[in-house]
């Protein structure tokens, strides 16, 4: 969902600094996924606070110190469109603050005991908020510190502004721009995130590296303690190899070979979920969102399933997908060939890829 939103504000032209707000245990994979943004985009990742203001307040503390025009936009809202963005721009450059918001279609009834209706509230005059909300910088600000100052809470920034008496535009909001909190609200955005995608592609990796005694065995992240290693010029996973391959596939950007070569001293040693997930930045970089991956190792030794959990997870955090859209397999090769003869160790990989609209994605 957090790659959706980032897709969006990098093709608004407007912006030109993102910062990702994240707990303190997210961060490391935040930053793999601003680390394949754009260059003419400042992209950085800045640690949560316990409570929605204090988060902002923290991002807000690290923008340039020219910025004129802050937007504060939820993470579980993946369906911003680059014209709701803008539109919430241009209305924070014209009355200082703004927000996107829905007329309210249906009836409301208010209920003291959530048991029996109190009254019908009528509905004419009631907006449904949503973000992307926009701000001058100095309004928001000024806005939260006096919150602070106060000891007020606020569920939204436009909140914090109303109460400082100045007045906040309403922008027609999207049906799209779902927040997604439950598993029927996941359901739906699945459902918006396909009829948004592009083609699908697929990419095809294969890596083998034969046995090198004295080197420990790295497979999908995981070491195999007590057992050979491979030879290699990083730290030779030859899974996290042909998944690295068959990631760079999908969006037709060559190999591994080509953008992490053996003559380059700067990869001796690596790991290779390092490479993993610099590949999987390029590949988000061109526009395209890795969705799955599959892997089938090929070896006679040792046993790989009762690992194969752990070097999923690995695998899935590399590329940032869900653990539940990485699988790992294992065979043997019946004592054919190469990695019958304990020779050394294959792997097989496929990924799958939507390309993400940019600025010509639908708009309702």
């Amino acid at each position: 969902m957090i790659e959706y939103s980032l897709q969006a504000f990098r093709a608004c032209a407007e912006v030109n600094e993102i910062v990702l707000i994240c707990p303190p245990q997210e961060v490391e994979r935040a930053r793999r996924l601003v680390a394949g943004g754009p260059a003419d985009k400042t992209e950085k990742v800045v640690t949560g606070g316990d409570t929605r203001q204090q988060s902002v307040r923290n991002g807000l503390g690290e923008v340039r110190a020219d910025t004129d025009i802050v937007v504060v936009h939820d993470a579980a809202r993946p369906f911003a469109s680059v014209g709701l963005i803008e539109r919430c721009l241009q209305a924070a450059r014209e009355h200082g603050a703004a927000i996107a918001a829905l007329t309210c279609s249906d009836t409301v009834k208010y209920s003291q005991d959530a048991r029996t209706i109190a009254r019908t509230i009528a509905r004419e005059g009631l907006f449904l908020a949503q973000t992307p909300q926009a701000f001058r910088y100095s309004v928001l600000m000024s806005a939260i510190e006096r919150a602070g100052q106060e000891g007020l809470e606020a569920t939204d920034e436009a909140g914090l502004v109303e109460r400082t008496g100045r007045p906040v535009f309403l922008v027609p909001g999207s049906p799209e721009n779902i927040k997604v909190t439950t598993p029927a609200d996941l359901a739906l955005a699945e459902a918006i995130a396909l009829g948004r995608a592009g083609p699908a592609s697929t990419g095809f990796g294969y890596d083998v590296h034969p046995f090198a005694a004295g080197r420990p065995l790295i497979l999908g992240g995981v070491e195999f303690a007590g057992e050979v290693g491979l030879a290699g010029h990083s730290d030779a996973d030859v899974v996290c190899h042909a998944v690295c391959d068959a990631a760079l596939g999908c969006a037709c950007a060559g190999d591994i070979g080509t953008h992490f070569p053996d003559s380059d001293p700067a990869w001796r040693g690596a790991r290779s979920l390092d490479l993993l997930a610099a590949a999987a930045g390029i590949v988000r970089g061109l526009g395209f969102n890795i969705v799955h991956a599959d892997a089938t190792l090929v070896a006679e030794a040792p046993r790989i399933m009762p690992r194969a959990e752990a070097m999923r997870a690995n695998i899935a955090g590399a590329l940032g997908v869900a653990a539940e859209n990485v699988s790992i397999k294992a065979t043997t090769s019946e004592g054919l060939g190469f990695v019958g003869r304990r020779e050394g160790i294959a792997c097989f990989a496929v990924c799958t890829a939507y390309s993400v609209p940019q600025r010509g994605a639908r708009e309702p």
